[in-house]
């Protein structure tokens, strides 16, 4: 099998479907593994381009694929659906795989470290437990209101609410029982997320990359630590205007006959990057408003003539650039280096 260019690989819990070409793109391997068989396969294989969707565990084999000597180029799936002729099965996919890294244009997906997908997991174990506290806040306001019982917004209300649902002598016992579980896993979850958080703050710490991202207005520890952990190698873009693009926070373009058509962001990429960026600029804006931060003439000219949700993914994109800028040149942000002042208003903050 020494004439084999490269290997497309469709990848499962189980079976292994493999689709090899030559230099000249003619197929030479076809073959079906088991998950034990594959390291011992590709351990007898001279060394060779093996392509995988990337998705379940694909970084998992990328590394150990690597180990071997092997070239490994991981693909987003929606760039390998369109070469799959017709009927979608295991053998048609290893075949658009194998197709989709010989195009000249394709994008491929930087391998994550282990320590990279250990920082993965505690950030979404973090949102997991998030989105569990704000359905069980939701579920004990929704109860309470039932028997007239309404507390403002606001997760600090919610621990006041059930003091005064213990209190209150007219609600049924049952009720009482419930409301005093749902309280019990309130607090439950409450405590878990304090022991997620410190650890995602000890992740931070432990990492220049993430620490010096922080220091970015609008970022933050959460942000900063959700970069690093996502974007293993920023190089792979040619600037900060691709990796904006990278994230969504870039408008659709539908332009034809020579007039350009744009219209919202593509929500491409990572959303919970995107989200946190967007979020970030909100909260930024927020202390922009109140006289609290910083604000440059870029940012108060577009909050005079645009809506503050639209300033805020502008921000967000901008916000990426520098981010990239500082991922890829190692610099620091300073905040004290600004544009001069015009009109009164004070200048710019760029990236050091």
């Amino acid at each position: 099998m020494s004439n084999i260019a490269r290997i497309g690989m469709d990848t499962s819990k189980s079976i292994f479907v493999l689709h090899g070409v030559s230099a000249d793109d003619q197929v030479v391997l076809r073959k079906k593994l088991r998950r034990n068989q594959v390291l011992e396969f590709f351990s007898k294989l001279s060394p060779t381009q093996i392509g995988i969707e990337a998705c379940g565990a694909s970084h998992h084999w990328s590394r150990k694929l690597e180990e071997l000597g092997h070239e490994v180029l991981l693909i987003a799936p929606q760039h390998v659906k369109p070469y799959v002729r017709r009927n979608k099965n295991d053998a048609a996919d290893a075949e658009a795989i194998c197709e989709t890294m010989s195009r000249p244009r394709t994008w491929f997906v930087p391998a994550k470290t282990a320590d990279q997908q250990a920082g993965l997991m505690l950030a979404g174990t973090r949102d997991a437990l998030i989105r569990r506290r704000t359905q069980l806040s939701n579920m004990i306001r929704s109860y309470a209101a039932e028997f007239g019982l309404v507390s403002p917004r606001g997760l600090d209300k919610i621990e006041p609410l059930l003091g005064r649902i213990a209190a209150d002598e007219t609600l049924p016992d049952l009720a009482k029982e419930m409301f005093a579980d749902l309280g019990g896993d309130y607090t439950q979850l409450q405590d878990r997320l304090t022991i997620i958080e410190k650890r995602l703050q000890l992740w931070h710490r432990s990492h220049e990359q993430s620490r010096r991202l922080a220091q970015i207005p609008g970022v933050g520890v959460v942000g900063a630590a959700l970069m690093t952990m996502k974007v293993p190698d920023p190089k792979a873009f040619r600037s900060g205007r691709h990796f904006a693009a990278w994230l969504g926070l870039t408008p659709k373009d539908h332009s034809t006959a020579g007039k350009q058509r744009l219209g919202v962001i593509t929500r491409a990429g990572d959303e919970a990057l995107r989200s946190v960026l967007v979020v970030g600029a909100t909260a930024l804006l927020q202390q922009v408003r109140k006289g609290r931060s910083l604000q440059s003439r870029w940012l108060a000219e577009l909050l005079r003539r645009k809506p503050p949700k639209l300033v805020a993914v502008a921000l967000a994109n901008k916000t990426a650039r520098i981010a990239w800028k500082l991922m890829v040149s190692g610099e620091v942000y300073d905040r004290n280096r600004v544009t001069p002042p015009q009109d009164g208003i004070t200048g710019e903050l760029v990236a050091a």
